[in-house]
């Protein structure tokens, strides 16, 4: 079955020139956003667009293109969707402006854990809270007798069942492609393990029993995941659920929707979501929002435009209208089933994840390290020892460690 375009890695575009009946106000400032693709933001920025003037790119490579983007005089973007992580480079450069202004005008629905503060100031509006959790094929497993896995162990012992009977290609599917996702499914996992990344005077911590632990799981793993791994993004593995092609997965919990989609979806109804699978000390997940950043790079009149359109894609009529879309933390959400997953994970502990000027550089390492353990060209002390040299190359580069 044929994809919509959204779900494809590239730039997809959406514009208004009119107001529709579903904004309260009538935009006249053009504006432009620079977000995620998945269905969540899709919802936000076409309740956005029925404001007028106003053009959405959908893109998963926008944390590459945000920094660049935001830092241009004027900033080529007006409106960015960000998460925890994500934010962290445009507050380096301050390039995103504080909203404490605008949230005094215009802000009056918002809910006090929808701003995001740095230091007293607000800097981003929340919109939704997502977590990798487990997705897995309820009647693949019903039929097996395999029981809900709760533990890694579990999933890899139920991945090799699934294997044995032979009934989809791949047991598992994993986010596990090179650079971001990568560091990101070892950051899960080793919060699973119950380690820490930074210690002080922001020096490494990550080559330890724990951090190998990580690694032997993520390697355990590939046995049972596409050959393609190190290419598999969340829409990669989002696709090979919808077409039948795995069983189970730790996908972030924003995904969740298109499963039931209908019009994409071979699969409508017969995955369940679950908490994420504990490592040895913890759910080995963490948790993030996502929001909304304004640039600093544009004029008083535009930050006025963008954030009232802004205010208008997050209000509780776009809520009502994709309640399942996500975990908002929107004024009429109403939790469903596609919600129990990432209720679940942050009700059995998952960490937030734990973002920082020095973790935002761990993460690039990871990202960047990895795969020489996945693909045997490393062992996994080497391969850890070795991230941390380049952690330490790049943190001193910026001033964090003497």
């Amino acid at each position: 079955m044929k994809l919509k375009t959204l779900l494809a890695a590239g730039v997809v575009a959406m514009s208004s020139t009119a107001a529709f009946a579903g904004c309260a106000i009538e935009n006249s400032v053009p504006l432009k956003s620079l977000s995620a693709g998945f269905e969540a933001w899709k919802a936000v920025t076409d309740a956005m667009g029925e404001c007028g003037n106003f053009e959405a790119s959908l893109d998963q490579e926008f944390r590459e293109k945000q920094p660049e983007a935001f830092a241009a005089d004027p900033s080529l973007y007006h409106i960015g969707g960000v998460a925890n992580a994500t934010m962290i480079p445009l507050l380096n450069a301050g390039s995103i402006r504080p909203l404490d202004d605008l949230v005094a005008k215009y802000g009056q629905n918002l809910t006090p854990n929808q701003l995001i503060k740095v230091d007293g100031k607000v800097m981003a509006v929340a919109m939704m809270v997502n977590a990798q959790h487990m997705m897995y094929r309820a009647d693949i497993l019903e039929d097996l007798g395999i029981a809900q896995p709760t533990t890694w162990g579990e999933v890899l012992a139920a991945a090799e069942k699934i294997k044995a009977a032979g009934v989809v290609e791949y047991p598992l599917g994993g986010t596990f492609k090179t650079g971001w996702n990568l560091g990101e499914e070892f950051v899960n996992m080793y919060l699973g393990e119950g380690g820490t990344f930074i210690g002080e005077g922001n020096m490494p911590t990550i080559n330890n029993a724990q951090g190998v632990a990580a690694l032997e799981t993520m390697k355990a793993m590939t046995a049972y995941m596409d050959p393609e791994y190190l290419v598999s993004d969340s829409t990669y593995v989002q696709q090979q659920f919808q077409q039948g092609k795995i069983a189970m997965a730790n996908l972030w919990a924003s995904r969740a929707a298109a499963m039931d989609d209908e019009a994409e979806s071979q699969v409508v109804g017969k995955v369940v979501m679950a908490a994420a699978p504990n490592g040895s000390a913890a759910p080995a997940s963490s948790l993030w929002w996502d929001g909304i950043v304004f640039a600093s790079n544009m004029s008083d009149e535009e930050a006025d435009a963008a954030f009232q359109v802004a205010m208008e894609g997050i209000d509780s009529e776009m809520v009502s209208a994709n309640n399942d879309a996500a975990v908002w933390l929107i004024k009429g959400y109403t939790p469903g089933k596609l919600a129990t997953g990432a209720a679940a994970t942050a009700a059995n502990g998952a960490l937030p994840y734990p973002a920082s000027g020095p973790m935002g550089i761990m993460h690039t390492e990871l990202g960047n390290g990895i795969a020489d353990y996945l693909n045997g060209a490393k062992d996994a002390a080497t391969t850890l020892a070795d991230i941390e040299a380049a952690y330490m190359t790049a943190a001193k580069e910026a001033g964090l460690v003497q």
